[in-house]
């Protein structure tokens, strides 16, 4: 039975936020590059959620105010492949 929840998500002020899903280990790392590679002057902060084994949480970025929010958001969902 399909059970959804509402999780309220707080970031800091003026920051924009983007939610996904994906299947792939390496995605904060590929996000990273994309990031830096389309616009090096970003902040940003990165947060992904293994799903099997010991479900870690990968987390990388260049501002550590964001990358801690990122890590933060997505404690309610320990596991599962979020990225934040």
């Amino acid at each position: 039975m399909l059970e959804l929840e509402s999780v309220r998500m707080e970031f800091p002020a003026d920051s924009n936020i983007i939610v996904g899903q994906t299947h792939f280990i390496k995605s904060v790392e590929d996000l990273y590059e994309a990031v830096v590679n389309a616009v090096p002057q970003a902040k940003f902060g990165l947060a992904f959620n293994e799903a099997s084994g010991p479900c870690l949480t990968r987390a990388d970025g260049n501002d550590d105010d964001l990358q801690n929010a990122a890590v933060a958001m997505r404690r309610p969902w320990q596991r599962g492949m979020f990225l934040f």
